[in-house]
């Protein structure tokens, strides 16, 4: 068993969106076979970017409030919230609120 603080995690240096952050929390280097546990902050006004891939995900939203896109269509979302993303479905996350948006996003590994 690991346990680790995601705050104390360092953000990923890969991700190139203004106002987001994000720190992946368990991952194949911590032996997980399967899926990853990313952990995302977007900062107010901001938002990931608009895509989709072949894989699904989920999505828990921790804290704060916005909106989630699927397929040009937006719809809101706040702490307590989950999101199931289906493979190949077009989406994004934007932070409407006045405080960060931070939500956990599980992924099949992909490679």
């Amino acid at each position: 068993m690991q346990i680790r603080n995601v705050r104390k995690i360092e953000p990923e240096k890969t991700v190139v969106m203004p106002g987001v952050t994000m720190r992946v929390a368990i991952s194949a280097r911590e032996g997980a076979p399967h899926f990853a546990m990313r952990y995302f902050e977007v900062a107010p006004g901001q938002a990931t970017a608009d895509h989709s891939h072949e894989w699904e995900h989920e999505v828990y939203v921790a804290k704060g409030r916005g909106e989630a896109m699927s397929e040009g269509k937006w719809r809101p979302i706040e702490a307590g919230d989950t999101v199931f993303v289906p493979p190949n479905e077009r989406h994004q996350f934007k932070n409407t609120g006045a405080e960060p948006l931070e939500f956990i996003c599980v992924v099949p590994h992909t490679d």
